[in-house]
């Protein structure tokens, strides 16, 4: 990172109760090939500066993509009215937050990074995956695509603090259609949830080259199932599933800033209350879920948030009992409450605000064979096709892709169309079984969204294979 604007910032810093300055720097590549077409290639090159101010209670943030001195000084000026203007109207008192002033660096576990790998070799790549998915007339859309971005970024504050943090990602996904009449199946790769931190090696490390005829043989296969039945059943729910589930009704549910009511006009409330935390059973004794960036493969891991709060493996529900919300510095000041490292941003010209990063269901003991051979009736589904769920987070009801019936603890009949509801409130309480390490997946989202002004940011999910009793289960038609 220049040390022209680090050099300007801390000559240019104003006398003020609190200053920072994040500047990120992003660059990124998308590829895709489509029915054995390369497509349109994206790319991104983008540079800015976010510069927030707390001063007499208030708060104001202005970004520039202009780094010059110029540019910097028309930041703070435009921060600091914001900052004034604010004092004694906001939520809270800014000045008051104590904010962090760190000292450190962090960067992705990369051994090969994508500039080095000749466009060639990446294309040539996608087009052997593209070709292994055309196996029927009757698949009648396939791609496969990787999307790499890498972001640097450094955080000055007017305590003296500076972090600098290299982050790597890496996207690969697969998907193919198959029609038959009416009928219209999908496979994808982990549900569209398979992403890390990583360099080129993650593709080997997935069989990236390898999986696409088995994702099109199950697209074929869905076009002869039956439909899945409906009735209250047990569910069995793969780790590309569990994704979605952990998401939507553990991680927006348990944001402090929703909590507190700042989303409540734009992506809705949360069933939760403060008066929860220490107090509420949220799952069963089988269900610990932590915050933990310490998995440095997973997609949103880090050192500091963006406020500079240092990260550290955290239990937000331990045997089941709710203990902390996800809400950084601001939030917790406001709440009076605990949490974790999580204030982000999407980019250099959003301010951070309360955020899911890797927010993961911790590896129980039971074996995939051990928790299929426990159910008398049931399904396994696997990788989100659709989800929909409230504006408090709580009533939700979800499709997969895939299914296949548990009868008398043995995998059966392979079903189309599989869809589930529940309450968040309950549904967790009906965990009955919880994978080992060995069912255990890391994965996750690019594409999380919330704020105003929007912003998408990518979201860490791991879990293992996990049971559920007693869950409303429907088909197509249901």
């Amino acid at each position: 990172m220049s040390q022209s604007v680090e050099t300007l910032f801390r000559r240019l810093q104003p006398a003020v109760d609190f200053c920072s300055l994040r500047v990120l720097e992003s660059q990124g590549e998308k590829l895709e090939m489509r029915q054995g077409v390369l497509q349109p290639v994206g790319r991104v090159d983008d540079r800015g500066a976010m510069l927030t101010i707390h001063h007499k209670g208030g708060t104001g943030y202005a970004a520039t993509a202009d780094l010059s001195e110029t540019g910097l000084l028309e930041a703070i000026a435009r921060a600091r009215a914001w900052a004034e203007r604010s004092a004694g109207r906001a939520v809270t008192d800014f000045s008051a937050v104590p904010m962090s002033s760190p000292e450190g660096h962090y960067s992705s576990d990369v051994r090969r990074r994508w500039a080095d790998v000749p466009l060639s070799e990446r294309i040539d790549l996608l087009r052997l995956v593209s070709e292994s998915l055309k196996i029927s007339d009757k698949i009648v859309d396939w791609s496969a695509s990787l999307w790499n971005t890498e972001d640097r970024s450094l955080y000055l504050t007017s305590g003296g603090g500076r972090v600098e943090q290299a982050l790597t990602f890496l996207v690969p996904h697969i998907e193919v259609v198959a029609n038959d009449g009416a009928d219209t199946q999908i496979r994808t790769l982990a549900g569209r949830g398979f992403c890390r931190q990583s360099g080129w090696e993650l593709l080997a490390g997935v069989g990236f080259d390898a999986i696409g005829p088995q994702l099109a043989e199950e697209a074929l296969q869905l076009l002869d199932a039956p439909d899945c039945p409906s009735g209250v059943m047990d569910l069995v729910l793969d780790p590309d599933q569990m994704l979605l589930q952990i998401h939507e009704s553990i991680g927006h549910p348990l944001e402090l800033d929703r909590i507190l009511g700042d989303e409540r006009n734009y992506a809705g409330t949360s069933f939760v209350t403060m008066d929860m935390f220490g107090e509420y059973q949220y799952g069963s004794e089988l269900l610990n879920v932590t915050y933990d960036p310490s998995h440095r493969e997973q997609f949103a891991s880090y050192a500091f948030d963006d406020e500079g709060l240092a990260a550290s493996k955290e239990y937000i529900i331990r045997d089941g009992l709710l203990e902390r919300p996800l809400g950084a510095a601001v939030s917790q000041a406001r709440a009076g409450s605990v949490g974790v490292a999580n204030s982000r941003a999407n980019g250099w010209n959003r301010p951070p605000i309360d955020r899911m990063a890797n927010l993961n269901v911790e590896p129980g003991d039971s074996s995939a064979e051990d928790i299929i051979s426990s159910v008398e009736r049931g399904i396994l589904m696997r990788a989100n096709r659709s989800w929909s769920i409230d504006d408090s987070r709580n009533k939700f009801q979800f499709g997969c892709e895939f299914g296949q019936l548990i009868e008398d603890g043995e995998l059966t009949t392979v079903v189309k169309n599989p869809n589930y509801r529940g309450i968040s409130a309950t549904f967790w309480r009906s965990l009955a079984a919880v994978g080992d390490r060995s069912t255990f997946e890391v994965l996750g989202t690019p594409h999380c969204g919330k704020g105003e002004p929007n912003q998408v940011i990518r979201v860490g999910h791991a879990s293992p294979l996990c049971m559920f009793r007693g869950v409303d289960v429907f088909g197509g038609e249901g």
